[in-house]
């Protein structure tokens, strides 16, 4: 499914852009706000969601203000997305660990205990302070006031690469490689017990817990498809302990947590999935690190892959097990 005419989109106020599409087979019984993640991929199904519930959406030039609405065979979707407001938050004078940087993207070294993006209760310290400090306002307005140049993101506790956009450009060709899984990631972990395979395939769906709305569950009826590959880096048989590097093929929340907790190797720190796992090493939050990042340049074509290095504290375990 395309946008009949995305590029010649009219302004139906101040900078508001108006998008319609027409729904084909692909799409016929599908809910609107799936349909319009399909189509917009650029933008976050709860940002999408948002939209819909602010009357922001309509088809057959009918308001529509639930998500759950499924669309039929030649339905046509409209749908208005607002300027992006100033933002409230303000700019901080954080270091960054910046491992990548031209005009169109920015690749950071996120430390752990940083939250990506302003939320409830995490108004400040956030990478979104700092890149607004850095970039000024060099960065991307898709996904709302909240998160200016995110595209993804990582748990507050794991550490490693993120990408940041610049510009809507850069965000929308950013966030379609990631739709379509062809960004490279790499993580390391260390995991409870020893793992006999030398690597591995996990896959199961995963979505929100059914009664823990702070957790993740696989194979539930609100799952997405899940592909984690790994591969046994070094075992500690004395500290009962593997270190493992795990490639997603997907990047579904909590994804590498869950997926490894699955096969009864739940992440060292992890004080949701560990599963009554007990060890005498303090940590905050998960053992878990985003080594590796890989992707096309939106501009230029070119393949750019950058490596963050492994945070102390990981160093120091790695060093005293096992």
């Amino acid at each position: 499914m395309e946008l009949t005419s995305e590029s010649d989109s009219t302004d139906t106020g101040a900078s508001d852009k108006l998008f319609n599409a027409a729904i084909d087979d692909k799409l016929v019984g599908k809910r609107l706000d799936k349909v319009l993640s399909i189509l917009f991929p650029e933008h976050s199904r709860s940002y999408l969601k948002n939209l819909i519930v602010d009357g922001k959406v309509k088809v057959n030039d009918k308001p529509v203000l639930k998500a759950s609405v499924t669309v039929n065979l030649g339905d046509v979707v409209e749908l208005v997305v607002p300027p992006a407001r100033q933002l409230d938050i303000k700019p901080e004078d954080i270091p960054l660990d910046i491992l990548y940087e031209d005009d169109d993207v920015l690749v950071v070294n996120k430390p752990k205990d940083m939250v990506v993006h302003p939320a409830a209760g995490h108004y400040e310290g956030t990478l979104v302070n700092a890149i607004m400090y850095h970039c000024g306002d060099r960065l991307s307005g898709i996904n709302g006031v909240m998160r200016p140049g995110i595209v993804h993101r990582i748990d507050k506790d794991t550490t490693g690469s993120i990408i940041i956009c610049k510009n809507d450009n850069a965000h929308k060709k950013i966030a379609a490689q990631l739709k379509e899984h062809s960004i490279k990631r790499e993580y390391v972990a260390i995991v409870y017990g020893i793992i006999d395979e030398d690597e591995g395939t996990i896959e199961g769906s995963i979505g929100r817990h059914p009664t823990d709305r702070k957790k993740m569950a696989m194979n539930v009826p609100n799952g997405k498809h899940a592909v984690t590959h790994f591969k046994v880096l070094k075992r500690f048989y004395e500290s009962k302990m593997t270190y493992v590097a795990c490639r997603l093929e997907t990047g579904r929340t909590h994804q590498i947590r869950v997926h490894m907790s699955s096969i009864g190797h739940p992440l060292l720190g992890d004080e949701v999935y560990k599963d009554g796992r007990k060890t005498g090493i303090k940590l905050n939050g998960q053992c878990l690190h985003a080594r590796l990042l890989g992707f096309v340049h939106p501009v230029t074509g070119q393949y750019v892959e950058t490596v963050a290095p492994i945070p102390e504290y990981f160093e120091h375990l790695l060093e005293t097990l096992k």
